[in-house]
């Protein structure tokens, strides 16, 4: 085995992997990456890009049928190919070019933790032991959590990542599970022509607002989509025929795939987190500054902590802990207070996240009930989305909904929820509102642009009472 040495090790390629190795080597270290399979991981192929690139059409097909176009039709190989492009047809050689041009080293190979700053990756060319100087970090992400069903393992599901990169469309297809990627794969499926039954216990996007799954669970219905809630299955099994999924009581279900997405779990079963002190196969716990608790080397990021399982926030997370990492190494000021340069402050509290389901549901912060359960004095406001002039113009019948949740005692926004069309557009302005805990007040005095769907947040604040 050789040994070679590092300032810091990051496990895992991905897009937060990506983030941590680059601020660390802006900031004058070097960097080692480890990666077992695609650089550019789970979101560039099997989760964020391809699933919106099947997403997008069917949006596209629907807004320009509710402005007056008639004509056109979605090509299922049409979009299949345009999907492929964005995942450059699971090929990471650009992401490695990029890795490159950023003086970010790639190690192929599955890593392991080997004790204290030490790392040993195997599988790839050759075995390797790593030692870092300053820090390892584990960004390895999270994978589909498979429920205990009886027959479910054996009968090979789909999980989000072979819906995701399906290369022949089912004729029907089950999915079991009411959240994010269950509601977008009924989406994109259904616009391929699968037929869809989804299969949820509990509901729809029950995390959000319940006028969120109210509103995607209708248009799904409209679309042909069977939503079976309250029900669980009691067994599946896979034969020649397709699949069959079986109740506690009632007809079983014949479908000719089945696709579970009911959650995730920590991709640490294997990561020789047993050398350190940690449990394997456990989520792993850090402080806002991403280290985890004890130690002074160990760092992690992204789903694996368990803090806000999204893209867009594990790479908020990796450049706070690329840039503590450096100030840490070079004796330089670490500025650990909230909402400081080196925290993750708004994982807690102000996490923007997009459902892009037709309509899409975009959401930051608190829900009502949430901001209730923190115990503060909560006001809400509603608002009829589609009755905005520029929702209107958007689209014949645009239907929507918007919420704002208030802290009635310091006057802010904590929470802010859109539903409808082309509603992700808006999120932004929401977020900068609860993050920057912008008064009611000087919100008034932020005017919204006529004729655009921006305007509901005039209507929010009139009906709020300013």
């Amino acid at each position: 085995m050789s040994v070679r040495e590092t300032d810091v090790v990051v496990i895992g390629a991905g897009p937060v992997g990506e983030n941590v190795a680059d601020r660390v080597v802006r900031g004058g270290l070097r960097a080692v990456i480890v990666e077992a399979e695609l650089v550019g991981g789970e979101c560039s192929y099997w989760a964020c890009m391809p699933s919106k690139a099947l997403l997008r059409t069917g949006a596209a097909h629907r807004a320009a049928q509710a402005a007056g176009v008639e004509d056109g039709r979605v090509d299922r190989d049409v979009v299949l190919r345009r999907r492929d492009s964005f995942t450059s047809g699971w090929d990471d050689s650009g992401q490695v070019q990029w890795l490159q041009s950023a003086g970010i080293d790639l190690v192929r190979g599955h890593a392991r933790l080997a004790g204290e700053r030490r790392v040993v990756v195997s599988g790839g060319d050759e075995e390797v032991e790593i030692v870092a100087r300053h820090a390892v970090v584990v960004t390895v992400g999270s994978a589909a959590r498979l429920p205990g069903i009886p027959g479910l393992a054996e009968a090979e599901p789909w999980t989000s990542r072979e819906a995701t990169a399906l290369q022949t469309v089912p004729g029907s297809i089950a999915i079991i599970g009411g959240g994010v990627v269950a509601t977008e794969a009924a989406t994109f499926l259904a616009d391929l022509g699968s037929r869809v039954t989804v299969l949820a216990r509990s509901g729809l996007l029950t995390a959000f607002e319940p006028v969120a799954g109210e509103q995607v669970a209708g248009a799904l219905r409209e679309r042909g989509v069977d939503i079976r809630e309250g029900i669980a299955p009691a067994r599946v099994t896979r034969d020649e025929a397709g699949v069959q999924i079986e109740f506690g009581d009632g007809e079983p279900l014949r479908v000719d795939e089945v696709l579970v997405a009911t959650g995730r779990v920590p991709r640490t079963e294997d990561l020789g987190l047993e050398t350190v002190g940690l449990e394997p196969g456990e989520w792993i716990a850090v402080d806002d500054t991403l280290r985890v608790a004890g130690s002074d080397w160990l760092y992690a990021a992204g789903d694996v902590t368990h803090r806000a399982l999204l893209t867009h926030q594990g790479k908020y997370q990796a450049r706070a802990a690329g840039d503590v990492i450096v100030a840490r190494a070079t004796g330089g000021e670490v500025r650990d207070r909230p909402w400081g340069a080196h925290v993750a402050t708004a994982d807690h509290a102000a996490v923007p996240q997009v459902v892009f389901t037709d309509p899409e549901v975009a959401a930051v912060g608190l829900t009502a009930a949430q901001a209730q359960d923190a115990g503060m004095r909560v006001r809400v406001v509603d608002y009829d989305l589609g009755s905005v002039a520029g929702a209107s113009l958007t689209a014949d019948g645009y239907a929507g909904a918007a919420r704002a949740v208030v802290d009635e005692d310091r006057r802010v926004l904590v929470g802010v929820t859109f539903v409808g069309a082309g509603v992700a557009e808006l999120l932004h302005a929401a977020t900068i509102a609860v993050v920057g805990e912008v008064p009611l007040e000087r919100l008034w005095h932020a005017v919204p642009a006529y004729p655009t769907i921006s305007e509901v947040w005039l209507r929010l604040l009139e009906t709020y009472g300013l």
